[in-house]
């Protein structure tokens, strides 16, 4: 178990820097100066005073060679540093922080949301005797992961802000203002976990225990939720934790659409106003939410199917 452990978290150290590599490459080799478009961000007029530009070379260290630069920048991310906001001058780290809260918030509801919804629909959809109930239940997944996500935030603000009235459309008006952005983000991903748990289902449902279980007098409860849901589990945790840097990239969507502040916003703005150290630091802080989250997951596995690291060394788990 300790080598599993091990092995698990030299993968999440090793994603993370690919990660970290990778952004810093993309936005080093985009076409264009990305001095001259920080130095312009927010001016009206295309020219720049040279001196500005060569100024701010010097402070971002965009005058050292590539691997120089690289070196300083990631020794400073792995500390924490990511240099300051060109707009608005403020400490990279600090933004996030404060952006941080609401933005977890809103994702770990949508997560929580996610699993309950698709979980229960799976559960009922493979426990239902009857065929028609079965295959209505069966269809609703793959409508959900087919709809957009900015459209059904839209579909939300029109019935239960403007008609019905009963949750605000806009700001982050506590938990009332939380439950539309929440919803709009777990009905895709609940819609995905269900789809893969309702045919994990439908597959255990069909092994030899199960029929070992019925002969021995087992109820279709005790063996559905005890039996089946334990080992079906697998690849539906898999599937939630990828989905969890999905939600941390749609909350851009989402926060926009319920003008909510969090990450989302801020990665916008960032985005738009090409500030290249805010999206390092968004892009590296992303890249630690989704390893942190299937290392969980990772190590969840055991738990569940002590065989998989007896069985694999310790080589079990997501990729």
């Amino acid at each position: 178990m300790r080598g599993y452990v091990l092995k698990r978290i030299a993968q999440a150290v090793g994603v993370l820097w690919a990660a970290y590599t990778v952004s810093f490459l993309v936005l080093d080799y985009l076409p264009g100066d990305p001095v001259t478009a920080m130095a312009g961000a927010g001016t009206d007029s295309g020219q720049v005073d040279p001196r500005q530009i060569a100024a701010l070379r010097h402070e971002y260290g965009f005058d050292e060679p590539v691997l120089t630069q690289y070196a300083e920048y990631l020794g400073r991310a792995v500390r924490g540093d990511f240099g300051d906001s060109v707009t608005t001058g403020r400490p990279v780290a600090s933004a996030l922080a404060d952006a941080l809260p609401q933005t977890l918030q809103l994702t770990a509801t949508a997560l929580l949301l996610a699993v309950l919804l698709g979980g229960g629909l799976a559960v009922a959809a493979t426990y239902t005797a009857r065929r028609w109930l079965r295959q209505l239940l069966l269809s609703l997944p793959p409508l959900g992961v087919s709809v957009p996500t900015f459209w059904v935030g839209l579909l939300l603000v029109e019935a239960f802000s403007f008609r019905l009235r009963w949750f605000p459309a806009f700001g982050n008006d506590g938990p009332r203002g939380l439950v539309l952005p929440a919803l709009t983000l777990a009905v895709p991903t609940g819609a995905q976990i269900a789809q893969v748990l309702a045919k994990s289902l439908l597959t255990a449902l069909d092994q030899a225990y199960v029929e070992t279980a019925r002969a021995k007098g087992a109820g279709r409860w005790r063996i559905h939720l005890r039996h089946a849901l334990r080992n079906a589990s697998l690849p539906a945790l898999t599937v939630a934790g990828l989905l969890t840097g999905q939600l941390i990239a749609g909350s851009v969507v989402v926060e926009t659409v319920f003008s909510r502040d969090g990450l989302g916003r801020v990665t916008a703005a960032a985005v738009t106003a090409q500030d290249i150290p805010v999206v390092q630091g968004v892009v590296a802080f992303g890249a630690l939410i989704f390893v942190t989250a299937n290392l969980v997951v990772d190590l969840v596995y055991p738990l569940l199917d002590p065989r998989i690291v007896a069985a694999t060394g310790g080589r079990a788990g997501l990729a």
